[in-house]
């Protein structure tokens, strides 16, 4: 029997205004698997990830990390959660003024005390794997160069090694290559790709790109409207299946990504 290492349980999200966000969505994903997920914009790709963090409460239902309830996870439970999972964004988050080196390093502040991380008291082991880190997406050259320097391949890149600096189980990617030209895209998804199968990472990504939904994942999932409605391993994947995923959403329904 196949572990789960996220298990999405009948959930629901409804934002204040009564926007729908997600509408019972059940999902079980397994460790180590290259999971993508695809839909239209506002189809509700980023809501799902980030209940996962829990960065969005959801409305109703459960999910479970690990096998463990993460519904009402506050302070110190909510803190180890985050640090387990490493989020990449489409807009790479990064302090354009900080040198490559500290935006990696940020990747260590839930191991360390508010003060430390502040003062920027790294220790020396940390400051290696951040040079580690890098090596991994082919930057380590650029160890001491300021973030706004970078080109947006680069920038993401530099993401995704701050995000492989919390060691984390669980890498969630929302619209890592939006922004990015064909060549960096494949750079991008390569360095994900690497990370899955050499460290056993679980890898979650929002894209809008079939075909390269089609080339990295072991598995596509389909949202619409907030509701999931495919669900297939890459070996089971058919071209017209993205039929049903990508039918215009009736005007009437309100979601959001």
């Amino acid at each position: 029997m196949t572990t789960s290492i996220i298990s999405i349980q009948d959930v629901s999200k409804i934002y204040a205004n009564g926007t729908i966000g997600l509408s019972h969505i059940n999902l079980d994903i397994a460790a180590g698997e290259f999971v993508v997920i695809v839909g239209l914009s506002g189809a509700g790709k980023s809501t799902l990830l980030r209940t996962i963090n829990r960065m969005h409460s959801i409305s109703s239902g459960d999910i479970l990390i690990n096998g463990q309830s993460i519904r009402h996870y506050q302070g110190q439970k909510l803190r180890v959660l985050r640090r387990n999972i490493g989020m990449i964004f489409q807009n790479f988050n990064l302090v354009e003024h900080s040198t490559v080196q500290r935006n990696v390093l940020s990747g260590r502040i839930g191991y360390y005390s508010t003060w430390r991380s502040i003062l920027n008291f790294f220790s020396k082991a940390d400051k290696q794997k951040a040079v580690q880190a890098l090596q991994r997406v082919n930057l380590a050259e650029k160890l001491y160069t300021r973030a706004d320097q970078l080109s947006g391949g680069q920038q993401q890149r530099v993401a995704i090694a701050r995000a492989l600096m919390q060691n984390p189980q669980i890498i969630l990617a929302d619209e890592p290559i939006a922004s990015l030209d064909p060549l960096t895209t494949t750079a991008v998804m390569n360095d994900l790709k690497r990370l899955n199968q050499e460290l056993g990472i679980t890898v979650l990504v929002n894209l809008h790109s079939v075909p390269i939904a089609q080339k990295f994942a072991d598995r596509i999932v389909g949202l619409r409207a907030g509701k999931l409605v495919y669900d297939k391993p890459i070996e089971q994947v058919q071209a017209d299946d993205f039929q049903q995923i990508y039918e215009s959403t009736p005007a009437s329904s309100e979601v959001r990504a």
